[in-house]
């Protein structure tokens, strides 16, 4: 019996050595003037002649760049299913994958939007096209992968959220939102323009796949279930899946298996060379 659990133990840890392989890379930002940890995970086959799509995966409020792969190693398990590269860069702890305008020293959007795309093409095998590339992310993450998709479609064909706080209004005095963007003023600045359930009025119709997903007992649910409905009154086409969860690990663990079977069904639509 001690020899058979010792062989499995074997087993399942030489399955983990044969599984993608986890790099921590330092990526600078002319924007901000410094440089950000970011997590890449590649395939095990990589590169063997190919290059490969990518997810770009956006942590929460209070998190890090290494947040998604300590809290679901499966993560390995999934990129070599997929066959793609899964991109975890750091969006700060409150930033909310905004370019502040308070503080010209925070630019996130810039950062996850522009330059870690850009610097992912220059040192990675990948297919360089929007594509090819796609962005998704937890709570405030969630918000960043339909803000930065719908703002940035000429760099990500596809985008997602879970448990996102898709609108901001109803949360403006809470997670220092209102520190980087400031209060609505009479020069013109609204937050709508910011906010995914209103910035989805000006939707890029032929450019975009969405899938976006809420647990019932989510304090997001409602603001996310509003989002459905009206892309569903706009005829926007998207995914929408609602199931049991709240805002947690157990849940994010579960959605973030359907979101990248999305962006893989997505990418070989698009029939990309090399995939």
């Amino acid at each position: 019996m001690r020899k058979a659990v010792i062989l499995l133990l074997f087993l399942w840890s030489a399955g983990f050595l044969n599984a993608a392989t986890v790099d921590t890379v330092s990526i600078y930002s002319s924007a901000m003037k410094k440089s950000s940890k970011c997590v890449v995970i590649r395939p095990q086959n990589y590169p063997e002649g190919k290059s490969f799509p990518v997810v770009y995966l956006l942590h929460g409020y209070d998190g890090w760049y290494a947040n998604w792969i300590i809290r679901v190693p499966e993560l390995k398990v999934h990129a070599d299913r997929y066959q793609l590269l899964i991109v975890c860069p750091d969006g700060s702890k409150d930033s909310w994958y905004f370019n502040s305008r308070m503080n010209p020293l925070v630019q996130y959007e810039t950062y996850i939007g522009t330059e870690v795309p850009g610097y992912i093409d220059a040192h990675y095998k990948t297919q360089k096209s929007r594509l090819a590339r796609a962005i998704t992310g937890l709570s405030m993450g969630g918000h960043g992968g339909l803000f930065l998709g719908l703002r940035h479609a000429a760099t990500f064909g596809a985008c997602g959220s879970m448990s996102g706080g898709v609108d901001i209004k109803p949360f403006s005095e809470k997670w220092g939102i209102k520190s980087w963007i400031g209060d609505p003023d009479a020069a013109g600045f609204d937050w709508k323009e910011i906010t995914v359930a209103d910035a989805i009025e000006k939707y890029p119709r032929d450019s975009v796949a969405i899938i976006f997903d809420c647990g019932v007992d989510d304090f997001f649910y409602e603001t996310n279930n509003a989002l459905h409905e009206k892309m569903v009154r706009l005829k926007i086409p998207h995914n929408y899946i609602s199931y049991p969860g709240g805002h947690d690990w157990a849940y994010w663990k579960n959605a973030i298996k359907y979101q990248l079977l999305f962006f893989r069904d997505f990418f070989d639509k698009m029939k990309m060379p090399d995939q």
